[in-house]
């Protein structure tokens, strides 16, 4: 206690000089265990309310790291992390004890679990008066792993762990939650931290250092101290006689050390050019460089092969370049990240954007790989277009890419509800790229001039993304007047290069407007040596305008080029003003998919290779529009060579898709196919089809989907003399309406689905139902159930039955290799549906059927597996069936093998045929796997 009172005698001095600020003066112990902190804390409060408060609200942000039912557990289990999910008690953060005093008043927190702790004041503080609050807690500090912040094995890092007040708390007091997406907590508050701590550690902070353990200065962004028995590398520089101190929290190559020598300096000057002022100090942590630093310039490693995209010197200078501009937004005013988070990050994207076009104008999206990745002495990937794309152009790329998945979200949308990607592609790329298309309007000259003024009032104080907004629509005239709509929805902005018209020596550039009211339009004129001039057409509320362009050496005529505004549709901005293909758009045939050139109309020809029992070894080739965006319009048509018949087979298909921005519905899509293959030795079939699905709209940060669809499908099949005698479909029709549900989070995996399915002879309903449960880490049980019931069947045989081992696709919808197989391995191939039994039961079932299959973990790649059911057939009493056996998982849901053990037939391992009985899966789709692997990326 002598020890806490010395402390308040020291800091007194502190209480006088910030008034009306909250000062925040702690005393830190490390303690023995080395994952547990002391604190004595005085807290300066000042009510900032219009109104007096009875109560203050401290963040206990340290009590987010819990197992179960917390945002932040939430948020990781999106993310599909699952190591706070399965941590132990020691791993965890939490607040300990707490004693709170004031005046005469002292007493304890009893609940110490809630993340918004609430002081009572035994009378109303007014607003704008303070009040002294003196704290002395305990917190065990929670495992780095988790968000980065906390214990690791070579330092601790403490961030938003202190019980602090809310910067921006409302009237309401209302609890907010910490979910590590850098929020805004405590900003703008005097801090002042003593450190007791061992000499064998070394304290690092983004505060003004007052002696080895002692810290102080005001919370531009909330403070962070690492402990480390490590010393990291500093780097002292003198920026236009300013002292400027950038200390690293990691260790760094030799390398990295002398090239950030000459690197940092350019930095800070190119920075300073645009902004005003640089804070005298940045601290960036290993956390902060692997969250801001330059997206997609990493070299890309394959198994013993790797290639690398950009040089040594490339990568440091872009990735410290994007550290460095994000951690000076950081500390240079106060905003609340969470609702405006955009601010900074827009100013950051925007000032790479500037540096890419001094430092690398022509530098390429995919770097040096082009040139490095060679096979025989061939470079293939000069072949894609892709490779001539400006690193520039990733921006504009990012927004479309997540725009053609209809997941793309507002500006404005609070940072904690946008997916993981779209805090890179919206809140970062889109934002920087609209600024600098500002920029470019406006002239880049005047826009900095506007930028360093406006940020140079504001250094170190609180501002908001409003009054930003407002103040460039100011300086600009008006000009950005439609800056602040388009951030506030989800756009669908298109510029429609129509058509041009020829007048005396000029063009007239005729361009239709697609919500673009008020948004300036980028008009290029190209020549053949490849010389452009640029002019722009000021916003209007036209649908049709028009502008006029010399007509000299004018070869094409491009809007809004190398995707610098966030367009929804690319494709009409080209228009070529001689030749064959004057004011029409070029067909190309490009090799593999690739990103779409929107200049031209391109086919993308992909070989195919795949197998079955009948066709034998198939041999096609791919042709179809769509690359790697999607498309609303796409077909995708594969004739194939089948070296089994010696004749061609193939399919085809034709979609269309409609994406409101705004919908009960994210998707609806129609399509129509055709396929023709061998289904037996010699025979064909042939398939015609329509569908059309409704995807139900979702929460981009949500792994929920549904979807309701209908599908009608005419078959007709080749049959053997044989099969005609015994009276088999020749020709038959199928409609099939449907609703699905799934939820693929960690965890608690569901899926549930009902289907009604009819044709001229049979009309059948079926429910499935799947959930698994991870119940240790790495270690899954699921259960599936499903029940199917004729409500009428007068089939001629059994084609139609619902299968109990072994599903009768006469839908050709299942990837059996062997469709038509009775024997062999190709007829032991297992696909969970229907029944889902694993033994083979010969038989199938043309009433009704129920049963539940059950798959658990054992040991590493080994499963248990057991199965029952009921079902009847007409004329027939009901069954009761059963199985059991163990798997092993080769690649789990994709190639699994069942080894059964005992069932109705009995114990199996003692059969003759035993190595008939096993059974496996094999899913051959390759996009199944990539979007089974990309889960948790959006």
């Amino acid at each position: 206690m002598k020890r806490f009172l010395l402390c308040l005698v020291l800091f007194l001095p502190f209480f006088w000089a910030k008034a009306q600020q909250d000062s925040i003066l702690l005393n830190v112990k490390l303690n023995e265990d080395q994952k547990s902190i002391s604190v004595e804390q005085t807290l300066i409060y000042h009510n900032p309310h219009q109104k007096s408060i009875s109560q203050i609200k401290l963040l206990n942000w340290v009590s987010a790291y819990q197992k179960r039912k917390t945002p932040l557990l939430k948020r990781k289990i999106e993310d599909r992390k699952k190591d706070l999910y399965f941590a132990k008690e020691n791993q965890l953060g939490k607040l300990e004890s707490l004693q709170y005093s004031y005046g005469n008043t002292s007493s304890e927190i009893l609940n110490k679990t809630q993340e918004n702790i609430f002081i009572p004041l035994s009378e109303p503080l007014e607003s704008g008066k303070s009040i002294r609050l003196n704290l002395k807690y305990q917190i065990q500090l929670p495992d780095a792993r988790f968000t980065g912040y906390g214990v690791d094995a070579n330092h601790i890092l403490l961030k938003y762990f202190f019980l602090v007040p809310e910067t921006y708390e409302n009237e309401n007091q209302s609890n907010v939650s910490y979910r590590d997406t850098e929020e805004t907590a405590n900003a703008g508050s005097f801090w002042s931290v003593n450190f007791e701590i061992s000499n064998s550690w070394k304290v690092y902070s983004n505060l003004n250092q007052k002696s080895d353990s002692k810290f102080e200065g005001t919370s531009i962004n909330d403070p962070e101290f690492q402990f480390s028995r490590e010393i990291y590398p500093e780097f002292l520089l003198d920026i236009d006689s300013q002292k400027i101190n950038i200390q690293l929290g990691y260790q760094i190559t030799e390398y990295q050390r002398q090239v950030l020598g000459f690197l940092l300096p350019t930095h800070l000057k190119f920075i300073k050019a645009r902004v005003g002022n640089l804070p005298d100090k940045l601290f960036i942590t290993q956390k902060f460089l692997n969250k801001e630093e330059f997206i997609g310039i990493d070299d890309i490693k394959f198994w013993k092969f790797k290639y690398q995209m950009f040089t040594d010197y490339e990568k440091t200078d872009l990735d410290y370049f994007s550290a460095v501009s994000k951690k000076i937004m950081d500390e240079y005013f106060i905003t609340n990240k969470t609702e405006e988070h955009w601010l900074k990050n827009g100013l950051k994207s925007y000032l790479e954007i500037q540096y890419l076009k001094n430092f690398y104008p022509n530098h390429k999206l995919l770097g040096n790989l082009p040139d490095n990745a060679k096979i025989f002495g061939i470079k293939p990937l000069k072949l894609f277009h892709a490779s001539k794309l400006k690193l520039s152009e990733r921006y504009g790329l990012a927004y479309h890419y997540i725009y053609t998945q209809n997941l793309d979200q507002k500006i404005t949308t609070p940072y904690y509800l946008l997916s993981n990607f779209n805090t890179t592609a919206i809140s970062q790329f889109e934002m920087g790229s609209l600024l600098n298309y500002i920029s470019e309007y406006q002239g880049s000259d005047s826009f900095d001039f506007f930028l360093k003024n406006y940020l140079s009032s504001n250094y170190k104080t609180k501002t908001t993304g409003k009054d930003f907004l407002i103040s460039l629509e100011k300086f600009t005239s008006g000009k950005s007047v439609f800056l602040s709509p388009m951030m506030d929805e989800k756009h669908r902005i298109n510029f429609n290069l129509k058509n041009i018209k020829v007048q005396n020596d000029h063009y007239q550039v005729n361009i239709k407007n697609k919500n673009a009211s008020n948004i300036p339009v980028k008009i290029e004129s190209e020549n053949k040596n490849d010389e452009k001039t640029t002019y722009w057409k000021d916003g209007s509320s036209k649908a049709k305008d028009s502008i006029l362009i010399p007509k000299e050496n004018v070869a094409k005529i491009v809007l809004n080029d190398n995707y610098v505004f966030p367009e929804s549709n690319y494709r009409d901005n080209y228009i070529y003003t001689k030749g064959l293909f004057s004011n029409t758009k070029k067909i190309k045939f490009k090799l593999i998919k690739d990103i779409q050139n929107p200049e031209y109309n391109e086919i993308f020809l992909t070989p195919r290779l795949t197998f079955n029992a009948y066709d034998k070894i198939l041999v096609g080739l791919n042709f179809k529009n769509q690359g790697i965006y999607d498309q609303k319009f796409d077909y995708s048509f594969t004739p194939y060579y089948s070296t089994g018949t010696g004749k061609l087979t193939g399919s085809g298909a034709l979609g269309y898709s409609i994406l409101p921005p705004n919908s009960f519905f994210r998707s609806w899509n129609f399509a129509v196919s055709g396929s023709y293959f061998h289904y037996n030795t010699n025979l064909a079939y042939k398939r015609f089809g329509a569908a059309t699905a409704l995807n139900f709209n979702k929460n981009p940060r949500s792994a929920i989907g549904r979807s309701l669809y209908f599908s009608y499908n005419y078959y007709e099949r080749e049959l053997t003399p044989l099969m005609i005698e015994n009276n088999l479909y020749s020709k038959y029709n199928l409609w099939n309406l449907g609703y699905s549900y799934s939820d693929n989070r960690l965890i608690h995996e569901k899926y549930i689905s009902g289907n009604l399915q009819w044709m001229e002879d049979f009309q059948k309903i079926s429910v499935e139902a799947f959930y698994r449960w991870e119940y240790a880490k790495d270690k899954k049980i699921s259960f599936r159930w499903f029940a199917g019931y004729f409500l009428t069947n007068d089939t001629k045989n059994a084609l139609f039955n619902y299968g109990i081992s072994r599903v009768s696709n006469y839908s050709f919808s299942y990837g059996l290799l062997g469709q038509s197989a009775t024997s062999g391995i190709l007829s032991q191939q297992f696909i969970l549906a229907e029944g889902g039994f694993k033994s083979m039961f010969n038989t199938s079932v043309n009433q009704f059927i129920t049963s539940i299959n059950v798959d658990s973990h054992l040991w590493k790649w080994f499963n248990l597996y057991a199965d029952a059911g009921i079902y009847k057939n007409k004329s027939r009493s009901t069954e009761f069936i059963w199985d059991s056996g163990v798997k092993v998982k080769v690649v789990p849901d994709f190639l699994e093998i069942y080894f059964p053990v005992a069932s109705n037939l009995g114990f199996e391992p003692t059969f003759k045929d035993y190595g008939y009985r096993i059974r496996y899966t094999l899913v051959l789709n390759l996009g199944a796997l990539i979007n089974n692997l990309r889960r948790g990326v959006f």
